[in-house]
């Protein structure tokens, strides 16, 4: 059986981070986008977390360690390569509604 390809939107903050702990190693999922606010995007995970993994005692999945962080707002890009995400924003809540309803409309 292939496993369900996953993208976490707000990767970078404590809840996406905990996302991508429980997902490493997961036997039905894999990570195959992040995405976070621009001042992220466009490092590896690894450069985005620096200072700031919240996972006391457990290190950055290696599985998405080299990752290219997307900007959560390039849907297409995100929607093309997973089957599906994960939300873990932190924003307004009108804005996570209308990206979220974003995703969801370009489901393929």
């Amino acid at each position: 059986m292939s496993k369900l390809k996953v993208g976490v939107l707000g990767a970078t903050g404590m809840v996406g981070q905990r996302f991508l702990t429980l997902l490493a190693n997961h036997p039905f999922f894999e990570v195959v986008a992040v995405a976070a606010s621009p001042r992220s995007a466009g490092k590896t995970y690894r450069e985005a977390v620096d200072g700031r993994w919240s996972q006391t005692g457990v290190e950055i999945p290696a599985q998405v360690a080299d990752l290219t962080v997307q900007k959560v707002d390039e849907v297409g890009s995100i929607v093309d390569k997973s089957d599906f995400v994960c939300c873990a924003l932190d924003m307004e809540k009108d804005a996570i509604r209308d990206l979220e309803d974003a995703y969801a409309t370009a489901e393929t």
